[in-house]
């Protein structure tokens, strides 16, 4: 008598499973696996550590300048300008470098672009160790570096400055702040990411990450509050990323944004988060397939 042939379950399709294992990468044994990871992205940004002392230091030089030509306007003013005091001004544009140290891409979207035109790419599709959630820890650990070598100028730019600072309302203003600081420094990596993994189509992608870095400069907000643009110009930079990537955590902290303007700030950004790193996941599943295809 013939044996029934078992009903086959549905299982998901690969492509979902690739957009989504990121999810987990970061539990159990796995953990071990990417703080090693980390580790050694410390190492390896310590070698170099006067070159990047130096580039720490020198990159404070525009943020003075930018303090003293507010001190500068300010002096021709009354009060505030745009709805900003001197005291907001001064403070927007420390904790800005602040939450810049700890979340900027540096050199990780070179380094993922020269990894792929390298063919350095192929050792990462032969090790059980997701290439994400790898760049991910060597961003970390350049940010860790880079956090703890600008607490010292920070620092003391905040104690120059310090009859012009200001301090979050209140500790759960300062919990937000933090909360939003993280989602940042996802949205700025997974964004700089999925820019890199172009490299999969194209010879040089210099021209695409000049002009998301153009873009996030200016309405992002380093250059100066995006706020104090027309409302309608404002309305349409709110529809993108950009606010999110540095505006946004630095208005928490002034206590610019409250209650209403706060929940919705922080929903946006959330799914901007998880938007950006959906779509690294299907841009990485689609230049691996282009990759294979080619003999990569």
């Amino acid at each position: 008598m013939p044996r029934a042939t078992p009903a086959k379950t549905s299982a998901p399709s690969d492509r979902w499973v690739r957009l989504t294992q990121g999810f987990a990468l970061f539990s159990g044994r796995q953990m071990k696996k990417y703080w090693q990871v980390i580790n050694i992205g410390i190492q390896n940004t310590l070698v170099y550590r006067v070159n990047f002392l130096f580039r720490v230091l020198f990159g404070f030089i525009p943020l003075v300048a930018l303090l003293s030509m507010w001190r500068v306007i300010y002096q021709g003013r009354e009060t505030s300008v745009a709805g900003y005091t001197l005291a907001q001004m001064v403070s927007y544009y420390l904790i800005m470098t602040v939450v810049d140290a700890l979340t900027a891409v540096n050199e990780d979207d070179w380094q993922i672009a020269a990894d792929i035109k390298d063919g350095q790419i192929s050792q990462f599709l032969l090790k059980p160790i997701d290439y994400l959630a790898y760049r991910f820890c060597l961003f970390t650990a350049g940010r860790l570096i880079y956090a703890a070598v600008a607490t010292l100028p920070v620092a003391g730019l905040i104690l120059y400055y310090r009859e012009a600072f200001v301090l979050p309302p209140d500790l759960a203003t300062f919990g937000w702040f933090a909360l939003s600081v993280v989602m940042t420094a996802l949205l700025q990596f997974f964004i700089s990411y999925t820019m890199a993994l172009l490299a999969f189509w194209v010879l040089e992608v210099s021209t695409f990450i000049f002009i998301v870095f153009a873009f996030e400069y200016i309405a992002g907000g380093h250059l100066f509050p995006v706020d104090i643009l027309p409302p309608a110009v404002l309305d349409v930079l709110y529809l993108t990323p950009f606010p999110y990537q540095l505006f946004f955590p630095v208005q928490i902290y002034l206590g610019r944004a409250t209650g209403a303007e706060l929940y919705q700030g922080m929903a946006v950004q959330a799914a901007w988060v998880i938007v950006a790193f959906l779509l690294a996941r299907f841009v990485w599943s689609r230049g691996i397939r282009r990759y294979s295809a080619v003999g990569g």
